[in-house]
């Protein structure tokens, strides 16, 4: 009886173990049947969105919240270690009274940017937005009572500018945002917290801000480099944001190579690859791109922030961002009271200006067939190629050869023809008269063909 039960027991382990194997193995086989399986096919709709951001050229971002009260910053937070009682008294009192939406769609529009991108939530927690996530938010929890959102999207339809939502994934606010990330860490929150709620949280506001604003462009992330390693659930998140909306964009500020399901890569205060600043990737993808950018050295409102780049310095990033085949964000910081800064505000109006004469180089273009150059870059719409020098100063350039012959070269505006010479060496254009040292940008248009210049 016993050496039957011991072999009756033996047989039972060996069946379990091998009925373990042959599960493992399937679980294997499915896994790597499913590494094989090609990506699914990007929808139409989401493609046609994709291509119309490539198309758009300019953009402009908005950074806005309770800590433009403090005017130094949008990280004010956590650069004064500002813990959570406090900073909720502070969002008590943010009522921007002087806020109108049709006058900030109206300056974009004027500016000549074809969308607008703003914080809905930024690091601090603050949602400026009707959500019913939690009370944490600009109807519930100050005396404004107003979605300005709302009243944003609603303007934005009317004048013909997309819509897209900047939204943090990091939060110094929320009690689930745990295990905490590199930041936050002074915000006065128990060393406990369930990151799952966290992420039902997220997914919660994110499906208001898809479901109650009609048709937007997309969805701006910023703070997954605060947790590198977490598991962010992007998968989910990301099909939630298709699902609810399919033509909507996913743009995410996360400083890394394009992930799946993703719709642009974008670079912050940087042009694609470049990673100027340190915290760029180098790897540039097949997407759509965008480069955001300051207009002085801040995002959110800074007071005593007066390093305001001119307005020749703000078209030669537009140029230069185009000829990297990427659209520019143009950041502007609005004052507490809901007002723009008249030196931000004047500055978009005079790109705007300068755009009415030459958006036809930027709009609609994608980098011309010429690498960046000192002098400047060039873009192309079809067989038009736009030669954009940023930094000449003499009658005559030689540009390198390109594949394609020059039938005809002017300036654009002027219109007065330019003189060029093809060789299979380059293409040197004699110029009525030299750039302007005060012109922001030069342009000579190419006319081409597709046949290869003689030799």
């Amino acid at each position: 009886m016993g050496d039957r039960a011991d072999r009756c027991q033996r047989r039972v382990r060996d069946i379990r173990r091998a009925a373990a194997l042959a599960a493992y193995a399937l679980v294997l086989v499915a896994s790597l049947v499913g590494a094989q399986q090609p990506a699914a096919p990007v929808p139409a709709e989401r493609l046609a969105a994709r291509e119309w951001f490539r198309n758009a050229g300019f953009g402009m971002f908005i950074h806005w919240g309770v800590y433009s009260q403090l005017a130094r910053g949008e990280w004010v937070m956590q650069d004064q270690s500002i813990p959570i009682p406090t900073y909720e008294w502070l969002a008590s009192s943010f009522n921007p009274i002087r806020f109108d939406a049709r006058e900030w769609v109206s300056l974009a529009k004027s500016a000549g940017v074809r969308y607008i991108t703003i914080t809905s939530r930024h690091h601090d927690g603050f949602a400026m937005f009707a959500t019913q996530a939690n009370k944490y938010n600009i109807v519930d929890w100050t005396p404004f009572k107003r979605d300005p959102l709302k009243e944003l999207s609603d303007e934005c339809q009317r004048q013909g500018i997309k819509l897209f939502f900047y939204y943090s994934q990091l939060d110094w606010h929320h009690p689930d945002y745990f295990p905490r990330g590199g930041t936050g860490k002074a915000s006065g929150r128990p060393n406990s917290g369930d990151w799952n709620n966290y992420i039902t949280f997220m997914n919660t506001q994110l499906t208001e801000l898809l479901t109650h604003y009609g048709p937007i462009g997309g969805i701006w992330f910023d703070g997954m480099w605060d947790k590198p390693d977490a598991d962010w659930h992007l998968a989910d998140t990301y099909a939630l944001i298709h699902r609810l909306q399919p033509a909507a964009l996913i743009v995410p500020n996360h400083h890394k190579a394009p992930m799946p399901d993703e719709d642009v890569q974008t670079f912050e205060q940087d042009l694609p690859g470049a990673n100027s600043a340190g915290f760029n990737t180098t790897t540039v993808g097949a997407l759509p791109l965008e480069t955001s950018l300051t207009m002085n050295n801040s995002w959110g409102f800074t007071i005593t922030d007066k390093n305001w780049k001119s307005t020749k310095e703000l078209v030669g990033f537009l140029v230069r961002a185009a000829g990297a085949n990427a659209n520019l964000l143009l950041n502007i910081g609005p004052r507490p009271d809901g007002t723009i800064q008249p030196e931000a505000a004047q500055r978009l109006r005079d790109v705007g200006v300068w755009l009415v004469s030459h958006g036809t180089a930027i709009y609609n273009t994608r980098g011309g067939p010429i690498s960046p150059r000192p002098w400047g870059v060039t873009t192309q719409r079809g067989d038009t190629v736009f030669v954009h020098l940023l930094r000449w100063q003499d009658q005559s350039i030689t540009i390198p050869a390109i594949a394609a012959t020059v039938t005809h070269a002017a300036t654009l505006g002027v219109g007065g023809s330019v003189t060029f010479t093809q060789t299979a060496a380059g293409v040197t254009l004699t110029l009525p008269e030299a750039p302007a040292a005060d012109e922001p940008d030069h342009i000579i248009v190419l006319t081409t063909t597709k046949s290869p210049p003689r030799r």
